[in-house]
């Protein structure tokens, strides 16, 4: 029997989040269903409605970063309980294809229908649906739902004494922005580090960076709110713009610049690899983990790039392996040494979800979270 859940879809893009009841398909063999505690607002679910993310099916249910209490577990589907407190990955975790088994488990096979919304095993088969209309699921999983149903590949089972509403966030920004500096940025003990753009992942970053041990973390942002939150966060030093933050990271290492470069704006433009590239030394790393228009092209200097060995690196999830990262990043949390309480800025409604991005493009949220009744 199928459940009924108010959820907030985007219709086509570019467009808004609106509240509708939609029909959810009960868990099949390896699918869960979830009764949810919080979303975080991830400014990707914001590029549905500017259309720099375009996705394969409209409606579109948006949210791919929450937490939840699982209500009913499917057919055959050993190691899941009703009561479970879980997390959603955006990105799942089969470890069963050549992705998997070769240990990039954020790189999984079963992410390719992510945009289209459907069940990973098949483009045509929907969970979701409005008025007999197919609904995309946002990674599969849509957290903008009072319930939603997904592939166990996409859950992570957590503590029962974590908070949810804490909990929901190490479903993306967390993880993202901590990988992006220790994983995939590879900040070691001594270095110099900038993160450009200090939202949802950037806070991350420059957590991430501060834990693995650099003498300098660098936040570059233009609004001064989020400057502050970046010193509360680990940030040594802050800066409006990777201009000053560049000639800074010279001064201070003798005219090399920084070991690494963090790309976390929210909205990717054209040049911000290559401002990033001219702000580390020779043999440095850039990681773009920010998305942009999906046609946008990044132009650099390939004499830069190739002379000075360079190393340009983008990062999903900030190459972290969902199921054995995220427990980690929790049990830090647990033990005082990873923020997560003190990311929310505000809280929201399900019904409120375009008035929560409005504020985020003002630059008054760090993350906003979507809190269910």
């Amino acid at each position: 029997m199928p459940t009924t859940t108010r959820a907030s879809i985007i219709r086509q893009s570019p467009g808004e989040y609106e509240t509708v009841t939609l029909e959810l398909d009960d868990p099949k063999k390896g699918e869960v269903q979830v009764k949810m505690a919080a979303s975080g607002l991830c400014h990707s679910d914001d590029h549905l409605q500017t259309g720099d993310l375009q996705v394969m099916t409209y409606p579109f249910c948006g949210g791919h970063e929450g937490s939840g209490v699982i209500t009913k577990v499917g057919p055959d589907t050993p190691g899941f309980e009703e009561g479970d407190h879980v997390v959603f990955s955006f990105v799942p975790s089969c470890g069963q294809c050549s992705a998997c088994r070769r240990g990039d488990f954020n790189l999984c096979d079963k992410g390719a229908l992510l945009l289209v919304g459907s069940r990973a095993d098949d483009a045509e088969d929907f969970r979701m649906k409005l008025d007999g209309q197919n609904v995309g699921q946002m990674c599969g999983i849509s957290t903008f739902s009072e319930y939603t149903t997904a592939d166990v590949a996409s859950v992570i089972k957590i503590d029962k004494d974590i908070p949810l509403k804490s909990a929901a966030l190490v479903g993306c920004g967390v993880p993202t922005g901590f990988g992006t500096a220790v994983k995939a940025g590879g900040v070691k003990p001594g270095d110099v580090v900038i993160v450009m753009g200090i939202g949802g992942i950037g806070i991350n970053a420059v957590q991430g960076a501060a834990h693995a041990g650099a003498t300098r973390v660098i936040a570059v942002d233009p609004t001064p709110f989020k400057r502050e939150m970046a010193q509360e966060f680990g940030a040594t030093d802050v800066f409006e713009n990777m201009e000053q933050a560049t000639e800074f990271a010279q001064s201070i290492t003798e005219g090399q610049g920084a070991d690494v470069a963090l790309v976390t704006v929210g909205v990717l433009e054209a040049d911000h690899p290559a401002q990033a590239l001219a702000s580390i030394r020779k043999g440095g790393t850039v990681v773009v983990t920010g998305l942009g228009k999906m046609t946008e092209l990044t132009p650099i200097s390939a004499f830069d790039l190739t002379l000075m060995q360079k190393r340009l690196q983008g990062a999903i999830i900030g190459a972290q392996s969902p199921h054995s990262d995220i427990p980690k990043l929790l049990r830090m949390y647990q033990a005082g040494q990873l923020k997560l309480d003190e990311l929310i800025t505000k809280e929201y409604t399900l019904d409120q979800v375009t008035e929560a991005y409005k504020d985020m493009h003002e630059g008054k949220n760090i993350r906003g979270v979507i809190v269910f009744d």
